[in-house]
């Protein structure tokens, strides 16, 4: 009897992997045969096609009709979450040649964006500056600009300063910063000395814009503060972005005025680093983001970030490292970063 248990037993423990073996062959087999595997999924194929054009060539995309242009670069990075779709469709088709398209648009995809994803912060830095637009109807200005202050920032700039509250912004920073300056709906706060602190024309008719050379223990850094003008999405009118382009061209021709060497951006841009509209600005300038950040950094909206429109832009400058605050109760979130001079 207990020979015979022992020869069960052997051949049960022998033929497991056989039994496995067999049904990976018996799949492998009906796969190989089954000549449809290749036919079906043409449809699916093809949106792989065209998902990767659209990363390809989405410079190409005219902004003539609706900015349409513009629109697409600002969420493009977006466009990831169409491949897990294919591939769970391709899957559901049995489809080979569905599955296998998805290499173009993973791979594409990868090659724009795969830098961001890596964290490239690094330590040391000789300044670190802070940006947040404050939003108009702010329900707690103190709390707020006391929550970025915290960031141990030597240089604040606010947005969407609203003109019954700067005074409440003024005295909830001063102890902090003594050197500041409030230029219609922006303003800076600083650690270190202000100097040829004027408004910067943007075409707006009213000021959302301004600049200030900062005197640091290491020299000169020209800080601007913008706000851009808003853009929305209409069905009629498609992306309203005009105003805005106009003003970051006004925006860019200041900035390759300045005569200090080093120079900062600070402020909520209404657009992203992808959109061409802004190369006014972004073809002179690096992003920190790009350049020493964690991740994309989006920034709006607050409650489920989908786009970095709030910048932190230099030039002249080595970006260390750029991050995300927490939320306040503004619609936007507060971002800050570390640079050496």
């Amino acid at each position: 009897m207990v020979q015979a248990y022992g020869a069960d037993t052997d051949h049960g423990s022998a033929g497991q992997p056989e039994a496995g073996g067999s049904r990976f062959r018996g799949l492998w087999d009906r796969l190989r045969s089954d000549r449809g595997v290749w036919r079906r999924g043409i449809v699916l194929a093809l949106c792989s096609v065209l998902l990767t054009l659209l990363m390809v060539v989405h410079a190409q995309i005219p902004n003539r009709v609706g900015n349409l242009g513009s629109l697409v670069e600002t969420f493009l990075p977006w466009v990831a979450l169409f491949i897990p779709v294919l591939l769970i469709l391709g899957l559901l088709r049995r489809s080979a040649t569905a599955v296998v398209a998805l290499l173009l648009p993973a791979v594409v995809w990868l090659n724009v964006f795969g830098g961001l994803l890596t964290d490239k912060s690094g330590g040391g830095g000789d300044l670190t500056v802070a940006t947040h637009n404050v939003n108009a109807g702010n329900p707690d200005p103190d709390g707020t600009v006391q929550q970025v202050a915290g960031s141990g920032a030597d240089v604040v700039a606010l947005q969407e300063l609203p003109g019954r509250q700067v005074s409440t912004y003024e005295k909830s920073l001063a102890d902090r910063y003594p050197y500041h300056s409030v230029q219609g709906t922006v303003g800076l706060w600083s650690k270190y000395p202000l100097a040829d602190t004027k408004p910067v024309d943007i075409k707006m008719g009213w000021t959302r814009a301004m600049r200030s050379t900062v005197e640091t223990p290491q020299g000169e850094v020209a800080v601007y503060v913008a706000h851009l003008p808003s853009v929305r999405v209409k069905l009629h009118a498609g992306f309203t972005a005009n105003q805005r382009d106009a003003s970051a061209d006004a925006l860019g021709e200041a900035i390759a005025d300045e005569r200090v060497e080093r120079v900062v951006l600070l402020g909520d841009l209404n657009g992203t680093m992808n959109d061409r509209s802004l190369n006014a600005v972004t073809a002179q300038m690096r992003s920190t983001q790009g350049a020493a950040g964690d991740g994309f950094g989006f920034s709006w909206p607050a409650s489920f970030p989908m786009a970095r429109i709030d910048q932190i832009m230099v030039k002249g400058v080595e970006p260390l490292a750029s991050w995300t605050l927490a939320a306040t109760d503004s619609d936007h979130l507060p971002i800050a970063a570390r640079v050496e001079l």
